[in-house]
């Protein structure tokens, strides 16, 4: 069998000869915007000392555009515990949000702030 054939319960399936209509590309399209079908990801950022309240706020607003309160909530939480989720997404979103994060520079307020904040992106449980 080659790469563009598939075999499920004993129907083959080719690739190559497949012509979706309509109602199939709108069902594949559904499962990919489904959270239960498509898995989705965290962002969680860590903790520092070398950024301040205000840099963590002015980064989930731009990047994110949360609220100040919610911002301001989620720099209490990564403070007091080394860590807090900031968004939920998709895999490649998420990605590129924690991509925003890590390049976002240093906090201008602290002379010993050298880079950006780090994040991770982990699956969503």
């Amino acid at each position: 069998m080659d790469m563009n054939t598939l075999s499920v319960r004993g129907m083959f399936f080719d690739s190559e000869s497949w012509n979706p209509n309509k109602l199939e590309i709108e069902d594949i399209t559904k499962s990919q915007k489904n959270p239960a079908i498509s898995p989705m990801f965290n962002i969680v950022l860590i903790d520092d000392d070398d950024h301040t309240y205000e840099y963590v706020i002015e980064m989930l607003i731009e990047i994110f555009g949360h609220n100040h309160r919610g911002a301001f909530h989620m720099a209490l939480t990564v403070d007091y515990t080394g860590r807090v989720v900031v968004f939920t997404g998709h895999k490649e979103v998420a990605e590129r949000k924690r991509n925003e994060i890590i390049s976002y520079g240093p906090d201008w307020r602290l002379a010993r702030s050298m880079g950006s904040m780090s994040a991770v992106v982990e699956p969503a449980e």
